[in-house]
């Protein structure tokens, strides 16, 4: 038998809300620099260098904000701007080797947190039953 949250969406999506929040304010919890830091690293990790517009329309932020996010980052040694060879105009962003180690030490501890919760509060059914709700919120995100 199923619960009512089961088949309506209105309260699937703020029960949804509700958990992943909280998720996400622990994850936030295990993170070595401000979440919109470590986006940005994370975004130059996977997409390789952006100019600071790009980065903005990516995590959605004004380019204002953006560029504030980018000078923090490069004062701090984790990204460098580098004159474009083919258009001296632009500057686009990139990490340096110091910024990858820092995320990558970053990455480590917030999966390692939540890799041992997994292991250690769910059964390999329960387990199995994430892995699949994992594709289906990647779909969530990725619908228009």
């Amino acid at each position: 038998m199923s619960s009512p949250t089961e088949t309506n969406p209105a309260l699937i999506a703020s029960e949804l809300r509700g958990v992943l929040g909280a998720l996400v304010r622990r994850l936030r919890a295990e993170h070595r620099f401000p979440l919109s830091h470590g986006a940005v690293l994370g975004r130059l990790d996977r997409e390789g260098a952006r100019s600071v517009s790009e980065l903005a329309q990516a995590e959605r932020v004004k380019p204002q904000s953006m560029a504030q996010t980018v000078s923090e980052l490069e004062a701090d040694g984790l990204v460098v701007r580098r004159p474009d060879p083919l258009d001296r105009r632009r500057s686009p962003v990139e990490l340096t080797a110091e910024g990858s180690l820092a995320l990558e030490a970053d990455r480590r501890r917030r999966e390692g947190w939540l890799a041992h919760a997994i292991s250690s509060e769910l059964s390999p059914r329960e387990q199995g039953v994430l892995s699949d709700a994992v594709v289906l919120l990647r779909r969530l995100v990725e619908s228009s």
